[in-house]
């Protein structure tokens, strides 16, 4: 079984040494507890994602190229009497309230460390898509970590969030530390990557939800028998991210539970092939899907690619959006 390892944080990634954090967000006997904090968590594509075959222990070794996109979550944290959470936004219906929502399981395992009650209200305001492949659950989990550690003036260091984290979740990490970084391990071990421009994507989020665990269980249905090689990224691909080349990017993007994706929801394969026809550089399922990712030359071409999706009656809707993006940040008052 991989034991999870502090990540290696980006050292231009927002984390919770230097974002903003409210003055009076203290425990010391003068303080006041602040009324609330908020956290702005973004979404992630994984511009690469290789799959090892299934360990004793279920998970998979993977090597996981993140990039974090501008599409974000809000956390808000509140004192209150006992640990709640309440969601609005697209899908919040499909949101759990209860303490399965990793938002809730950060709280509990921050204040357990800290020898707490963890007595606070969660509100998320979601904008990332529910179980749409971008990490939107593990987005809210380091979104009230750093929200919760705020509000109860805890300064827990960067390596203890960080591996609160690796426990709540194998995309945490990077939800919390944001930027673009290789994923190791489950995907908990960071390394940071150098991104040498914005590159600009159209996201199409699809009617319903994918589960991550059904799609890595087809996916060892259809490799089973098979030799699946040690994940590792493309060198190609990592320095296509460091030159800021979105050609080169869109030749080297590649995701290896995209076959289980499409196995479960073939429709698919019509909103990859609508995005593709309209003029996207490439186009792939996001992570375990069922959002479909595609990368673009430039602002317009994404509101034209967008458009088309869209009209293309493929998907739900389509969201226009660039990268990379900061990670979970501390809003001001």
């Amino acid at each position: 079984m991989t034991t999870p390892e502090s990540p290696t944080v980006p050292d231009d990634a927002t984390t919770p040494e230097d974002a903003t954090t409210p003055e009076d967000a203290t425990t010391s006997e003068d303080a006041t507890v602040p009324a609330g904090v908020t956290v702005r968590v973004p979404a992630k594509v994984n511009v690469r994602l290789a799959v090892g075959a299934a360990r004793p222990d279920g998970f998979h070794d993977l090597a996981n190229v993140f990039l974090a996109v501008s599409l974000y979550d809000e956390v808000t944290a509140t004192p209150a009497e006992t640990l709640t959470v309440t969601c609005e936004g697209p899908d919040a219906d499909k949101v759990p309230l209860d303490r399965t929502n990793l938002a809730a399981r950060a709280a509990e395992l921050l204040a357990a460390r800290h020898g707490i009650a963890p007595d606070v209200h969660l509100h998320i305001a979601k904008d990332i898509p529910v179980a749409g492949g971008m990490a939107g659950g593990s987005a809210d989990g380091a979104g009230a970590l750093l929200a919760c550690d705020a509000l109860w003036g805890l300064g827990s260091s960067r390596e203890e969030l960080l591996e609160i984290c690796a426990e709540l979740g194998s995309d945490v990490p990077f939800s919390l530390v944001g930027g673009a970084a290789l994923g190791t391990g489950r995907g908990e071990r960071l390394t940071a990557l150098p991104v040498g421009g914005a590159f600009h994507w159209v996201f199409a989020v699809a009617d319903g939800g994918l589960s991550t665990p059904a799609v890595y269980g087809e996916f060892d249905r259809l490799t089973e028998g098979t030799d699946v090689p040690e994940p590792a990224a493309s060198p190609v691909l990592l320095d296509a991210l460091r030159t800021g080349d979105p050609t080169a990017l869109a030749a080297a993007l590649a995701n290896d539970l995209q076959p289980a994706a499409l196995s479960l929801r073939p429709a698919l394969a019509a909103t990859l092939a609508a995005g593709t026809e309209a003029g996207a550089l490439a186009a792939l399922v996001s992570g375990s899907g069922p959002t479909t990712a595609f990368l673009v030359k430039d602002a317009e071409s994404a509101e034209t690619v967008a458009t088309a999706l869209i009209a293309s009656g493929t998907c739900r809707t389509a969201r226009a959006t660039t990268s990379p993006a900061p990670g979970a940040t501390v809003l001001p008052v």
